[in-house]
């Protein structure tokens, strides 16, 4: 097992008691012993309409067989206009324009650029800085983790990125534990934004990036009102609004994208995960109008943006984003973190009052549960709690430090539900 470096893990610690999965349908893993595994985080938070659906997987073969690749610059083929023509119409607002990438990492990157240029491309190129939050996850691009928040991704990398200034977090355990749905408390935090305007001048930075719900950082949940506050400043501002949605996207929380269940429409949306179901790496990034037309000046034989990826548009990713689109329709996917919000919070909120549980938070098909770090050992209670939930309740969860994250794939039942949250029970009363 030496030859594999795995990402984001302590790999000496997995190759001591591997956690081998091996096959996989509809809510469920099966290890290479053959165990059953019941996935409540949706892969890595990706697998939004459940394992090896009929059409997506149908749909990746024909397209391999037909159309392996073809290059986008210059070039194309009909499927990348197809599937953006059909995220616009998911879209809020008029973000109607989609730039496609292969992760979320490379959404964020490229979003930052397209913020970038777009003031330089209407005469206000001075507008250089870059706003991101304290915990915040935006991928592991230099500019991901310029305006990321989480130190340990942070650190190891250099200066990073200059002009990047962070908001702080809205994680107040303190006043908004146990809070059901989105905390009361901690709306006075966008006024960060306002701190930041009069420190460095409106006129110096280019966009705010926000991720509606901070899924890796733990399920950190924006105050009530909190989102529809930074959009008022930043269209005070001139300043551009990115959601990272990376997460929250394609029925998470409910509906296509967490901006129309809140009500918030930003300029910019960088997704990925949910996108092509996690079968084939895509990402998009999709922009508003205004943004789109700033581009869009120059004579017809000029590239509008010198920017993009090899496997931009990838026809295969393509064919598994619109077989993924279609299933989301067909089976109304999109509303259930919504017809299934309350019965999912009534069960993880009764897990309320067990051993060192000390906070849990939760939005559409989001959960968390966060414990009482032991003395001297902070991260190893909660990683005992994801390794027993894999190998002695079948359970695949996710872990970050002290934190619990679920997300089940959109197909979930009320049994699958009670399923989850009485093996978690039992965990969590072993562990302590």
């Amino acid at each position: 097992m030496d030859a594999f470096w795995m990402p984001f893990t302590a790999n000496k610690q997995f190759k001591a008691a591997p956690r081998l999965l091996a096959s996989a349908s509809g809510m469920h893993y099966r290890d290479v012993d053959g165990r059953e595994i019941l996935d409540a985080c949706a892969g890595l938070w990706c697998v939004n309409a459940g394992h090896a659906r009929p059409r997506i997987v149908e749909a990746v073969k024909r397209q391999i067989e037909t159309l392996d690749f073809a290059p986008n610059f210059s070039m194309s083929s009909p499927l990348p206009f197809v599937l953006a023509q059909r995220l616009a119409e998911l879209s809020p607002g008029d973000l109607n324009h989609v730039f496609f990438t292969n992760s979320g990492s490379e959404s964020v990157d490229s979003a930052l650029k397209i913020a970038l240029a777009y003031h330089r491309a209407r005469g206000d190129g001075q507008r250089t800085r870059l706003i991101g939050r304290e915990k915040a996850y935006h991928g592991v691009g230099f500019g991901g983790i310029s305006v990321g928040g989480l130190p340990n991704n942070r650190k190891w990398f250099g200066p990073l990125l200059p002009g990047t200034d962070h908001l702080r977090h809205t994680l107040d355990i303190q006043r908004n534990a146990f809070s059901q749905g989105l905390p009361a408390h901690g709306l006075e935090l966008a006024e960060d934004l306002e701190r930041l305007v009069a420190l460095h001048d409106a006129s110096t930075i280019a966009a705010v990036i926000i991720e509606p719900i901070s899924g890796s950082a733990g399920v950190i949940l924006p105050p009530d009102g909190y989102l529809q506050r930074i959009r008022q400043i930043c269209d005070k501002h001139g300043i551009l609004l990115i959601f990272d949605e990376v997460i929250t996207g394609f029925g998470r929380v409910g509906k296509a994208f967490a901006a129309q269940r809140v009500g918030v429409t930003p300029d910019i949306i960088t997704a990925a995960k949910g996108l092509s179901n996690g079968c084939v790496p895509m990402g998009a990034v999709l922009v508003s109008e205004r943004i789109h037309q700033a581009f869009a000046q120059g004579a017809d034989n000029a590239i509008d943006l010198f920017h993009g990826y090899t496997y931009s548009g990838h026809p295969l990713a393509c064919a598994a984003a619109l077989a993924t689109l279609d299933t989301y329709a067909e089976e109304n996917l999109f509303e259930k973190a919504i017809e299934l919000g309350d019965y999912w919070q009534q069960a993880i909120h009764s897990l309320k009052g067990l051993p060192n549980v000390i906070d849990i938070r939760n939005y559409g098909l989001i959960g968390a549960i966060e414990f009482a770090p032991r003395d001297g050992a902070p991260g190893t209670r909660g990683f005992d709690v994801f390794n027993d939930a894999f190998h002695k309740g079948g359970m695949l969860t996710r872990v970050t430090g002290d934190v619990i994250a679920l997300s089940p794939p959109l197909i979930i039942e009320k049994t699958h539900i009670d399923q989850i949250f009485e093996r978690l029970a039992d965990i969590i009363r072993g562990v302590a």
